[in-house]
């Protein structure tokens, strides 16, 4: 695990990390792809990536999941990341917004992902991976690349890629903030922790980098 003196140490490395993996597919394939979380926790991120040098214009950007909400409101995704990432530098990305895309449109990415910055909440989900999600199992084997997921924790039904099109890329980061927020990422790490459906991307080989700050 990477630890940070604040968030604002975090965001830097993070954001040096996804922009060292987007420029090695880029220098490998010519285009690369970054999916990334929404809420509070990674915006400082968003903005010190927004200003990192790179060919953008050779990059698609989507989320990780979103809400089923018009993008004009403000728990949309999508509006955080054309607040925040898609500025500056990163003005010049492909954005996909995954409310209203299909299959075909993720198909269609430089698959698999270069680099997929994942959250978690208290509740141990990460992505729209959400305890008592009725579309749970079928969002964390994946036989599509994306699911949609209704969960009593989730407030809004959601859209959520799937747990194998997530962990295939190259660079997959687990940014979390806070005394809480690491207390239940230990207590999913423990073999004999609780089923927290954040397990599944812990157990991916390799794991992912954890990057946390109080």
């Amino acid at each position: 695990m990477q630890e940070f003196l604040n968030s604002d140490e975090l965001a830097a490395a993070l954001a040096v990390s996804v922009a060292g993996a987007l420029r090695g597919r880029l220098a490998k394939e010519g285009h690369a792809a970054l999916a990334v979380s929404g809420g509070t926790t990674p915006v400082k991120f968003f903005e010190a990536l927004s200003r990192t040098a790179l060919d953008w214009a050779r990059v698609r950007v989507t989320l990780v999941d979103d809400r089923c909400v018009p993008e004009e409101s403000p728990r949309s995704n999508a509006r955080l990341l054309r607040a925040h990432l898609l500025q500056n530098d990163a003005a010049a990305a492909a954005f996909l917004p995954l409310i209203g895309a299909t299959e075909q449109d993720i198909a269609a990415f430089p698959l698999p992902f270069a680099a997929v910055v994942l959250g978690m909440g208290l509740d141990g989900h990460t992505a729209s991976f959400f305890p008592g999600g009725d579309h749970l199992a079928q969002a964390l084997a994946g036989e599509r690349l994306l699911e949609t997921m209704n969960a009593p924790g989730a407030g809004e039904p959601r859209l959520t890629l799937t747990l194998p099109t997530l962990i295939a890329a190259d660079f997959t980061a687990v940014h979390i903030e806070g005394a809480a927020k690491l207390a239940v990422l230990r207590e999913a790490q423990r073999p004999d922790g609780p089923d927290f459906p954040i397990r599944a991307v812990l157990a991916r080989k390799p794991a992912p980098e954890i990057y946390w700050c109080p």
